[in-house]
């Protein structure tokens, strides 16, 4: 089973997510927020993470490049989930180190699809 780590502070979108995550097989551990997402990412080494970029504490930004630069949890992909959706937020989460990008609301098929792109079937 594949450990996916979400970093997401709003309990709606964990909810969901989580449920609809959890209901396919995957195993999904929690963070509040970007420093939390750092230490879990270190403590749990999930396969996956998806980090929302709107976070108290320390922002997605600054936490997907902090784990992108760090030997321990640079290798592990990072699929950007948030409401940017500028021109120009998808390179700028590319630029921070993310490996994908997505935006709210999730569309579950197309986020699968991402999430297998990097783990292979998870069925």
């Amino acid at each position: 089973m594949s450990k996916i780590l979400y970093v997401e502070d709003n309990e709606d979108n964990v909810f969901m997510l989580a449920t609809r995550l959890r209901r396919k097989g995957f195993e999904v551990v929690i963070a509040r927020d970007g420093a939390e997402g750092i230490n879990v990412a270190h403590d749990e080494n999930p396969d996956l993470i998806l980090m929302d970029l709107s976070l108290p504490v320390l922002d997605g930004w600054e936490a997907t490049r902090r784990l992108k630069a760090s030997p321990e949890t640079q290798s592990i992909p990072i699929i950007v989930l948030t409401a940017h959706a500028m021109a120009g937020d998808r390179e700028k989460a590319v630029a921070a180190g993310a490996d994908e990008y997505d935006t709210k609301p999730v569309r579950l098929p197309g986020l699968l699809a991402k999430i297998e792109s990097f783990l292979g079937p998870y069925q």
